[in-house]
């Protein structure tokens, strides 16, 4: 498959997603974003268009990601985003998976995510 066609699949299935999650003040959205080395993610209240937090492993530090793979670096990730949100008194979120198959690295951020005491 060409990676042109990829893409055109990935945003018809985040276009699918979007239609039917968007974020409130009481539970906002997470955004998941995931390039070929990084992995990124956002906490949006779409009602008032804002984003609340964002983080993703360049915000970290490197030591912390010391001889481990993506998919561990990514559940790092959820686990300190999901620090945060607690700290702003959010309880529960809305995955939005952005199109992304749910497994590999975003499925370790959203287990992350739990593990910090998030409910999705």
């Amino acid at each position: 498959m060409k990676p042109e066609e990829k893409r055109q699949k990935r945003t018809l299935r985040h276009r699918r997603v979007r239609s039917r999650v968007t974020g409130t003040p009481e539970k906002p959205r997470l955004a998941v974003f995931r390039s070929h080395s990084h992995i990124y993610a956002q906490v949006i209240d779409d009602t008032a268009s804002r984003t609340l937090l964002s983080l993703s492993d360049l915000g970290l530090p490197k030591k912390d990601f010391k001889g481990k793979k993506k998919t561990e670096i990514a559940a790092v990730v959820g686990r300190s985003l999901g620090e945060q949100i607690k700290k702003r008194g959010i309880a529960a979120v809305q995955f939005d998976r952005g199109g992304f198959k749910y497994h590999g690295r975003v499925k370790a951020l959203a287990e992350g995510l739990r593990e910090a005491g998030v409910k999705l």
